[in-house]
């Protein structure tokens, strides 16, 4: 606090006495740099990466893995507090996974730097928009951890060094895919060049010139990507721009989860919202007896579609619908379930509240990237649809990071 106003300092923790140096005011906070560490917590650990003082790859390996949980689950708590007036029935166990090299997917900034004579390849420091002077990146998923320094000496031999802004990582568990952001035509030396870097490395190459359809893969024919969730005997296939969920492992305990959550039966109906490729869609389809998903991106609906004949599940249907919009119409909400499923955005669900609650479903397990916006939706649906909340709980997505999911499980008030 400065002055009775809060301060907010990057790589600052609870229960510590620290010295700072203000960057900036604000009218409602200032932030400041963290100086010198007077009193340490009892929770402190030394971090793991030579780069985190300077990398905003990650904000809390100064803190223990138990301590960061513990941080993620009152920010939830608090959060719901003050949002939605509520608090959960019961609290779930946080679901977790290993806490190195977990990163299947990634952004990863690139920029030659004339006066080094090379490029750089990362993410952005802390605080700025340069990109941060790696080596190597301990929460990136193998081999991707260890090719910081290889792809900086690939983008530096190349003609087009300043004009690769960008590499998308994509690890599936049978191939790793780099997307090569190009802003201009490789030459014939650089693609001799970057073919030499597929085979030594052992990794696919794809080239995106404009938008993600133009993403094609340096050799052909493109290598088939896919990741698996053995618990409902699964292979999701998708491509190296789709999304999916950055943790496998704690996916793969997140699909579980959710399966037990909603409590599915054979004669349960579920809507799956924002279903994207059918990660939560194909799963539960083994357990329910039937599925709907929706999706406002028409390619992921493609590839659900092809996913779920590829598995051998006929019952579950796939939509595209822009979910943003009024769907009270809509042929597929007016078919009834008994259940609904939702993991949107960061900016929420909230257009869709009256839909969901009209469904009257038995559960309504919402997935959320962002608890300031779950807590809103979930407010809505306790104090203007007769909703309760039976439970809630963190999801280590991102562990090292301040980022969160989290999942609420509601269900319709008895006598409402």
């Amino acid at each position: 606090m400065s002055g009775g106003e809060p301060v907010l300092a990057a790589a600052a923790l609870p229960a510590r006495t620290i010295r700072l140096r203000r960057r900036r005011r604000h009218r409602r906070d200032d932030q400041a740099q963290l100086v010198d560490i007077v009193v340490a917590g009892a929770d402190r650990v030394t971090p793991r990466c030579a780069h985190f003082d300077i990398c905003g790859g990650c904000a809390l390996q100064q803190l223990a893995g138990g301590a960061q949980l513990r941080l993620k689950e009152l920010r939830l708590q608090a959060t719901l507090e003050r949002l939605a007036r509520a608090a959960p029935a019961r609290w779930l166990p946080a679901i977790r996974g290993p806490p190195w090299g977990y990163r299947r997917r990634a952004r990863l900034g690139v920029r030659y730097v004339q006066r080094k004579q090379r490029a750089l390849v990362g993410f952005r420091e802390r605080g700025s928009n340069l990109i941060a002077n790696l080596e190597r990146c301990e929460v990136l998923a193998p081999p991707v951890d260890a090719l910081i320094v290889p792809l900086s000496a690939l983008i530096t031999q190349l003609s087009i060094r300043e004009r690769l802004p960008q590499i998308e990582v994509a690890v599936a568990d049978n191939a790793v895919a780099l997307v090569l952001r190009v802003l201009e035509p490789p030459s014939a030396s650089d693609l001799a060049n970057l073919r030499e870097f597929e085979a030594l490395h052992g990794v696919r190459l794809y080239l995106q010139s404009g938008g993600v359809d133009s993403t094609h893969a340096l050799s052909e024919p493109a290598q088939r990507l896919f990741y698996a969730l053995p618990e409902a005997d699964l292979e999701i296939e998708f491509l190296p721009t789709d999304f999916i969920q950055v943790n496998a492992s704690v996916n793969r305990a997140l699909v579980a989860a959710s399966a037990r959550l909603l409590q599915l039966n054979s004669d349960s109906s579920l809507l799956d919202l924002y279903c994207g490729l059918g990660n939560f869609s194909l799963a539960l389809a083994r357990r329910a007896h039937r599925v709907v998903g929706v999706e406002g991106d028409a390619g992921l609906v493609a590839r659900a579609r092809g996913n779920a004949r590829r598995n051998g599940i006929a019952n579950a249907e796939f939509f595209s619908a822009d979910l943003t919009a009024d769907a009270s119409a809509a042929a597929w909400l007016g078919r009834g379930y008994s259940h609904v499923l939702l993991d949107p955005p960061r900016v929420g669900a909230r257009e869709l509240l009256p839909q969901i609650a009209r469904l009257a479903p038995e559960r309504v397990l919402y997935v959320s990237c962002n608890p300031e916006s779950l807590a809103r939706d979930v407010g809505l649906l306790l104090h203007e649809h007769g909703f309760e909340l039976l439970a809630a709980g963190v999801v280590d997505m991102f562990p090292h990071t301040a980022h969160m999911e989290s999942v609420a499980l509601l269900a319709p008030r008895l006598g409402i």
